[in-house]
């Protein structure tokens, strides 16, 4: 069985290997063993490759935060999966070729959806549903949010639109904002100095009830300047590796709320059936063909330092997937 590790943590390149280790045998009476068919590289799986995740595991350490499988095996005692059963699974360490997991840590999905869209279900998508539910928020309304090019990002523009709201979006670049606007984006930003300025201006004035932000540093108090008195401010990421900033004038006197997610605390809150629900409803938009990721390209399991590479590109259009298993 190929999986990958880390001997050491930095370049990902340099640091991520393929190689054989022992099958994962037969599984106990609470588990399901399942053959791995895709997984994507996300931010954080760079990040933890680096060494600069919140997770630091000993080493050798297996990164992935998410993949599709299909099982191969089941417990005795476990009754809501079957063999064949197309499953996402929401433990780690998913960079390899089989895996085996709790029977209650595994979601099955519809067997005619798209493999490759499945492998990107666990994270992008209810980290978008659960940001863009932090406020109330309805027809008219206004949000902001910066990284608005991400998968996450086009993925709130996209529940934005479905819901009436409307959206500032912040990037790095003028060149995508063509492809945010075909997603329904509102209005379309640069970040730069003096943000609520451009942002006013482009808005009419609009009040801002909800700012997104994946940067960290300035850039939330950048997010932060544009909205209203008495809004929310929630930061996801750190794509910027620094310390977020914020003025107290912001707590004291315009009554800013200040919020940090991981979606894994915000699932913890929920019960097992209202996890399922949220999966449930995004298979749905993906069946339904209200959901797609683009895809640049998908790399083999052996090719892993060529996918990492490539997933670090300055200017790349879709996501980087490997499939581990030729199952």
């Amino acid at each position: 069985m190929k999986k990958i590790l880390l001997d050491s943590y930095g370049d990902p390149a340099q640091v991520a290997r393929c190689a054989e280790a022992p099958d994962v045998g037969e599984p106990a009476s609470d588990e399901v063993v399942f053959d791995v068919l895709a997984f994507p590289i996300n931010p954080a799986d760079i990040s933890f490759c680096k060494g600069n995740y919140r997770l630091k595991p000993p080493l050798p350490a297996t990164p992935g935060a998410e993949c599709v499988g299909r099982v191969a095996a089941v417990g005795a005692s476990v009754s809501r999966v079957s063999p064949g059963d197309l499953v996402i699974n929401l433990d780690r360490e998913n960079w390899a070729q089989r895996r085996k997991v709790k029977g209650d840590r595994v979601i099955v999905l519809p067997a005619e959806i798209d493999i490759h869209q499945a492998a990107m279900i666990r994270i992008n998508p209810p980290t978008a549903m659960l940001l863009l539910d932090l406020v109330d928020t309805g027809p008219g309304d206004w949000i902001i949010q910066n990284v608005a090019n991400s998968a996450v990002g086009k993925l709130i523009v996209a529940l934005a639109v479905e819901k009436g709201v409307k959206t500032v979006n912040v990037v790095r670049r003028p060149e995508v904002f063509d492809e945010l606007k075909a997603l329904g984006a509102d209005v379309c930003v640069v970040d730069q100095p003096g943000l609520d300025t451009v942002v006013a201006e482009a808005t009419g004035g609009a009040r801002v009830k909800l700012g997104i932000d994946a940067v960290a540093g300035e850039a939330t108090h950048r997010i932060a300047s544009c909205v209203m008195d008495g809004g929310t401010v929630c930061t996801y990421g750190s794509m910027s590796g620094e310390s977020i900033v914020i003025p107290p004038s912001d707590l004291v006197y315009r009554g800013l709320r200040y919020e940090g997610f991981l979606l894994g605390r915000f699932l913890d809150r929920r019960s097992t059936g209202e996890i399922g629900a949220i999966y449930d409803a995004i298979t749905r938009r993906i069946m339904r063909g209200q959901s797609h990721a683009v895809i640049e390209r998908v790399y083999p399991i052996n090719d892993i330092k060529a996918a990492l590479t490539h997933a670090q590109r300055a200017a790349h259009s879709g996501k980087i997937l490997v499939a581990p298993s030729d199952h």
